[in-house]
């Protein structure tokens, strides 16, 4: 009789804590994971070809999806209001597209190289004069006891950017190969992405709806809804994030040519690029013009002068531009937003910076659908009913009595 009950005690302690335990389970699961990972990894040269094939395709690929969310709602609209059929409509957006390319090509692209060339020229004289004012600044007897520090930080900043510039460069370099893949490369981008951009816009639908055909029908319904909400996000992000960049791009050249600024042009450029990255890309693209304005005799006229475009492309982006065409359609909380960026720049540089919101977006929309529908499977989440309110019911006893 002890014997069987000792069977028994043993063998409920084992269900409790192995069998009908769901920590465990999790922890076993995980382990799994973990152990799968790491067999992938010893057996990574397999995947190499597929990396391979991906690397291949990706800018077209990429170029092709940003287009296709720029492009699109004029599509739709034509469609849905003229009747236009969407054939045309590409056709034609496609043709301005390549009219508005080489406009760039032949005016607006040797401006910025001949900039880009003369500001790298002149770079070593810009930073030593700028360097050369600060220290004269710096020698004020209220602000001398800043010189040291001042000395020190200039240092570390100017061997930060060559060690930068000269890390990209040999990147760069060791990425393309030769001059020859690059420009076999940019050549395919240009040849392919036009062709898979035109094939997006026209079958657009068809695609959702071939991959909802391999979902099992029961999740059908929940993979719709799952990818018209990913799709809304990117989208919404893509043409706020670009429309965004176009004007900062537009008043930081305008301003810096009004001013007088050198380089206004590419500084307008840069700025409109780095505002990709949202909070810090605008303050980044701001330092080389402050550091050419500090060099600009009389100073600190043209010092101020940057200051004031700044604060004014500042006022007009976060009041007017933003929220026209942002609003708040990412929703997401600017504390998340500045760590995702911290992090994501800690682990893939400026290319991770710019691409870590849409991942996010999409990661949270992946994320909230599963626990919608696994809260709506276990019922562990029913919402509790709402007790009265003692205000309520006091009142209700007032009117009784």
């Amino acid at each position: 009789m002890d014997k069987k009950q000792s069977k028994k005690v043993l063998k409920t302690w084992f269900e409790q804590w192995f069998l009908n335990n769901k920590a465990t389970v999790i922890l076993l699961n995980v382990m799994l994971c973990l152990l799968i990972i790491f067999g992938l990894s010893q057996v990574s040269y397999i995947f190499t070809p597929i990396f391979t094939f991906i690397n291949a395709i990706l800018m077209p690929v990429l170029f092709a999806v940003v287009q296709y969310y720029l492009m699109n709602p004029v599509v739709n609209f034509m469609e849905r209001k003229f009747k236009v059929p969407r054939v045309f409509t590409i056709i034609a957006l496609l043709v301005l597209v390549l009219v508005l390319v080489v406009w760039t090509i032949f005016s607006l692209i040797p401006i910025v190289q001949s900039q880009i060339e003369s500001l790298l020229r002149n770079w070593p004289q810009i930073w030593e004069s700028s360097r050369d004012t600060l220290n004269n600044l710096s020698q004020n007897p209220r602000l001398s006891s800043f010189q040291q520090t001042f000395e020190q930080y200039a240092d570390q900043i100017q061997k930060s950017i060559s060690s930068s510039l000269n890390e990209s460069v040999n990147g760069f370099f060791n990425q393309i190969g030769s001059a020859v893949n690059f420009v076999s490369s940019v050549f395919v981008t240009l040849i392919t992405a036009p062709v898979v951009l035109f094939f997006m816009l026209k079958d657009g639908d068809k695609i959702k709806q071939n991959i909802s055909k391999v979902v099992p029908t029961k999740y059908r319904r929940s993979m719709g809804e799952l990818m018209s909400e990913i799709n809304q996000s990117i989208a919404a992000y893509v043409r706020g994030q670009l429309t965004v960049a176009f004007w900062v791009g537009v008043i930081f050249s305008v301003g810096y040519v009004a001013i007088g600024q050198s380089y206004g042009i590419i500084l307008g450029v840069l700025a409109a690029f780095l505002n990709l990255i949202p909070y810090f890309g605008t303050f980044i693209a701001l330092i080389p013009a402050l550091i050419i304005a500090v060099c600009t005799p009389p100073f600190p006229d043209m010092l101020i002068k940057v200051l004031i475009v700044f604060a004014i492309e500042q006022t007009v982006e976060s009041r007017v531009i933003s929220p026209m065409v942002m609003g708040n359609k990412m929703n997401m909380h600017p504390a998340t937003t500045i760590l995702l960026l911290i992090g994501a720049s800690a682990v893939g540089g400026l290319l991770g910076a710019i691409v870590a919101i849409p991942v996010y977006a999409v990661a949270k929309t992946i994320v909230q659908r599963a626990f919608k529908i696994y809260s709506e499977k276990s019922g562990l989440y029913e919402q509790e009913e709402k007790l009265p309110d003692k205000s309520q019911s006091q009142e209700k006893e007032a009117k009784n009595s």
